[in-house]
Order: C-alpha cells, then structure tokens, then sequence
C-alpha cells in the first residue's frame, strides 16, 4: 500500500508558507487557512483529525487549528475553507491558542526566528470525538489516543 501522505498545494514539506496565509497582525497576511490535500488514507478509517501546531520553543505548541470529525471520504481542504462555511459537512472545528474558533495563522514574535508549524492529519477508527470547542491540544491528543491507525504531516516555515 502507498504511504498515507499530507501535501499542500502553496508550500513544500520544510518550506517557507506564503505571507497570505499568516495572521493579520503580520504585514501582509490574511489568515486564509491553508489549503490540503491527502492520499492513500487507510481503507478501515471512519473519520479524520487535524491539528496545526507551532513547533518553536518559544511558542510552547501554540495551536493554530484543531479540526476533527472530518468525513472518511474527504481529502482535502480548499484554501480559505475555515470560517467561510466552507469545511466538509459534520467538521467542527476548535479553537485555537489566539481564543477564536477555526485557523489562526502564523503571527511569530519578531525577531524570534524561523518557526515551524506542522499540519498533522490522523486516520481515525471512530466517526466523531465527543469534545468540547474549548478542548486544549493534550485534550484533543487524549480524545484521539487509541483511535488512530495513521498520520502524515506537513511542516511549514515561517518568520518576521
């Protein structure tokens, strides 16, 4: 079987994310919410999970977007898909570190650096998680413990 991969159509696995899809405290960004796409998920999956997640030190796992109950038969996200109504039907997405519901785009403190956000998809084994818009990342990590058979991820590069 091929391997279960994340891709993105803006940026390449380790490289840089175009400016337009940072936050708009950033010169230039608009918080689009990137674009996915994904291949050769596992056949006995139900349902898919994403998290967006700062991976600098200084950002201590700042969440940029958890998404889960995205259906078995999606595989990708339109660019801008996050609070434009545009996510797959029965999505629900958290909110992130910034306090708001969906994507928050990368917003690194000047002078701090190249940061790397991962976009990690997980296959998971149930339709729906049972959690709270609220949940933190370990909550969110707990709510899929055991529940994914797969992940792919993509890690995206940004600075200021």
């Amino acid at each position: 079987m091929d391997k279960f991969t994340l891709t993105s159509p803006v940026f390449e696995n380790g490289k840089v994310m175009p400016t337009r899809y940072a936050h708009r405290g950033v010169t230039g960004g608009e918080n689009v919410s990137v674009p996915l796409r994904w291949e050769n998920s596992p056949a006995e999956i139900k349902s898919f999970a994403l998290a967006c997640v700062d991976l600098h030190p200084i950002a201590n796992m700042w969440v940029h977007w958890l998404v889960t109950n995205l259906p078995k038969g999606t595989s990708e996200l339109a660019e801008g898909a996050s609070l434009t109504g545009r996510m797959p039907d029965g999505s629900k997405e958290l909110n992130n570190t910034f306090g708001d519901p969906g994507y928050g785009g990368p917003q690194p403190p000047k002078g701090s650096g190249l940061h790397r956000y991962e976009f990690t998809l997980y296959a998971l084994t149930v339709e729906k998680l049972d959690i709270g818009v609220t949940a933190s990342l370990s909550a969110f990590l707990k709510a899929i413990e055991g529940k994914h058979v797969a992940s792919a991820k993509i890690i995206g590069l940004f600075e200021r």
